[in-house]
């Protein structure tokens, strides 16, 4: 496993990390027990960066890494990240919210606070709002909570998950210095943050984790015209039939350009796309079964993506927001 400097906090972190939004549910059948299982090969691995959240199974999530992390054995740092939803449970944030809808003082703690006890930790490495609008970026109120943790060690760093598809929503808030990370949806399709948000987090020194690298599992490279979603599984809308059939083309004319050398699947040319771009600190595919953590890691070798071969990738990118309605 190779490792990345994590902005200004100084923590050298997996380049692959662990996601863990389908331990809460909504991607299908799960298997809470297998959990500990995938947590336990990860570390086996040298994975050391977790993501939960919340709203993640309503802290469901959050207790299995907190039985996890009280299990496994543990030879290296673990730096776990979790997020805040924002009061009113509106995705995505808009600027017209005012903060004290979505994320009063006394929310930030009660929120804080909750995690800290899923988790059975006394402090959490990195607490992120799970929502974001730059039109809060100079808020007091949320700025004075955040630092108040942070003196009393209840949390050590903090960040933004950016709202979908909308990297441009965060520019204010890095150029702020209020932040050590923000967490943006990065992948082959959407590059839309390397424009303007990966180089200003580069120059502040803000710690960059990439989500969604597969895309809702689309840049998998499994997805057939044919497949099927359970009826848990959220999948089941986002894909409808006409958007799964554009999306399996399209990974079609891709699977050509990512296949090379030691990328041998389509998966493992998504995650490897994430990190070659020198500012991604790291990357976090969901993983819910220890085939998925395997198959992750084994991506990170130090060998990414030359420039022209990223050039070529680029002419791929594909503006979309199924959850608008637009593609």
């Amino acid at each position: 496993m190779q490792y990345r400097r994590f902005g200004q906090t100084n923590w050298r972190v997996s380049e692959v990390g662990l996601g863990t939004w389908g331990w809460g549910g909504m991607w299908g059948p799960r298997d809470d027990r297998a959990t500990q299982a995938v947590f336990r090969r990860a570390m086996e691995l040298g994975i050391n960066f977790v993501d939960t959240a919340y709203v993640y199974g309503d802290g469901l999530s959050e207790r299995l890494i907190g039985q996890a992390l009280r299990a496994t054995p543990r030879h290296h740092d673990v730096y776990i990240a979790t997020k805040i939803p924002p009061k009113n449970m509106d995705w995505p944030a808009v600027p017209t919210t005012p903060l004290r809808e979505a994320f009063p003082a006394d929310w930030i703690r009660a929120c804080t606070e909750r995690s800290l006890r899923n988790l059975g930790v006394e402090c959490i490495d990195l607490q992120q709002f799970h929502v974001w609008t730059d039109a809060w970026a100079h808020e007091a109120e949320w700025i004075a909570a955040v630092q108040r943790l942070k003196r009393e060690g209840k949390i050590r760093a903090f960040g933004v998950s950016i709202n979908d598809h909308e990297p441009e929503s965060a520019v204010a808030l890095v150029r702020s210095g209020q932040i050590e990370a923000v967490q943006v949806i990065y992948n082959v399709f959407d590059q839309q943050p390397a424009e303007a948000l990966l180089p200003l987090c580069q120059a502040h020194d803000v710690g960059v984790i990439a989500r969604v690298p597969f895309d809702e599992g689309g840049l998998t490279g499994t997805l057939t015209p044919e497949t099927t979603f359970p009826r848990d599984d959220w999948r089941r809308d986002y894909f409808t039939r006409e958007r799964l059939r554009f999306t399996v083309e399209r990974v079609e004319r891709l699977r050509p350009l990512l296949l090379r050398g030691e990328v041998t699947t389509v998966a493992h040319g998504a995650l490897t796309f994430c990190l070659s771009h020198p500012t991604i600190s790291t990357v976090i595919p969901g993983m819910r079964t220890v085939a998925h953590v395997e198959d992750n890691a084994g991506v990170s070798t130090g060998r990414y993506y030359t420039a022209e071969e990223l050039v070529r990738l680029k002419a791929h990118a594909w503006p979309k927001n199924f959850y608008a309605g637009i593609w």
